[in-house]
């Protein structure tokens, strides 16, 4: 029988290593790379057409390697665990047994669809404080219903011996000891195996970062976690008006593009009324109350360059295909900092 394994594939080095240490003992492998809004796996590259965007890790490590890639878009369902996670979460706002659970049980449906008898991780041991405990992955295993079929190379002989190792169908004599935060063993190995273009040793979630998972928990506290508002956190500057508005300035040119890419027609956009320079600002929320308009439209002119030199500035303002200006007094940089998040 033709064993056949399904492995997780994050395009960091621990991820890429584990997939080849299997390989080496002649198991059909199909990596697989779970999305979410909020993994970091893409990057620019040396020569690379940045116009065209970054490219994606798991891609590049599955070309390498020569095996099949399979892409699951898991973010509806993690958008759900999100707002309330069974196991809480780590020291921001990141789920992380929560997320593990999730990716495991499609990992699951994913090795029934393609006939495969187990998983492989890049897991090692102690690496991660929350979801990469002895406990936690005990724990993952038997709430996404694959006890035993988890097979992590890099700690394999640290672990209980998986369902694969008795069976005989892995060598665990040729998998690895490796725990701990330590680096130096695995660029080793990737030395060993001439692999020389890999990113951060593994991967990274966007979760993890402070000042982001601000902006998350700012979300989740007005019930507006949706797909359509995480996609405004990655670009600019973010204001919580009041309860029911908010606002989000771009830091630049390509900011200002995306942000006008994914204002809807319920939505307000602000700009330089006079052609001047000076960031776009999406605003989400009701504004029919008066002054509402005026006050983000004085935040946005905050960031316009005629706020240097004039005490009152032009604000184009779009909405519903309509455009009009308002003539603002720009917020100062205390009254800003009151609604920045």
């Amino acid at each position: 029988m033709k064993i056949k394994a399904i492995s997780l594939i994050s395009g960091g080095l621990d991820s890429t290593l584990a997939t080849k240490v299997i390989i080496d003992q002649g198991v059909e492998v199909i990596a697989a790379n779970f999305v979410s809004p909020f993994c970091r796996c893409d990057r620019k590259r040396p020569g690379q057409d940045h116009s065209k965007g970054c490219r994606h890790e798991a891609v590049f490590v599955a070309k390498e390697l020569a095996i099949p890639l399979k892409i699951v878009n898991m973010t509806r369902e993690f958008l759900e665990v999100l707002k309330k996670p069974k196991h809480g979460y780590g020291s921001h706002i990141n789920p992380c047994i929560d997320c593990r659970v999730l990716m495991l049980k499609k990992a699951r449906e994913l090795m029934e669809e393609q006939g495969a008898q187990f998983l492989i991780t890049g897991e090692v041991l102690g690496q991660r404080p929350m979801s990469q405990r002895r406990d936690a992955m005990h724990i993952i295993e038997k709430e996404a219903g694959v006890k035993g079929l988890v097979v992590r190379p890099l700690s394999a002989k640290l672990l209980d011996p998986t369902i694969p190792e008795e069976k005989g169908w892995l060598d665990r004599q040729k998998l690895l000891d490796i725990s701990g935060r330590g680096r130096r063993t695995q660029m080793q190995m990737a030395q060993d195996y001439n692999i020389k273009d890999y990113p951060c040793p593994a991967g990274g979630c966007l979760l993890t970062d402070p000042a982001f998972s601000k902006r998350i928990k700012d979300l989740i506290d007005h019930n507006e976690l949706t797909m359509e508002d995480v996609q405004l956190l990655n670009h600019g500057r973010y204001f919580r008006l009041d309860e029911k508005r908010k606002l989000v300035i771009g830091k630049n040119q390509h900011e200002n593009e995306r942000l006008e890419e994914l204002a809807s027609s319920e939505d307000h956009l602000f700009f330089p009324a006079d052609d001047g320079a000076g960031a776009s600002g999406l605003a989400r929320g009701d504004f029919s109350a008066p002054g509402d308009l005026e006050m983000a439209a004085r935040l946005v002119a905050r960031y316009f360059d005629a706020a240097k030199t004039s005490d009152r500035v032009n604000v184009g303002v779009r909405h519903r295909e309509k455009t009009t200006a308002l003539m603002v007094a720009p917020f100062s940089d205390e009254e800003t900092k009151k609604y920045l998040i």
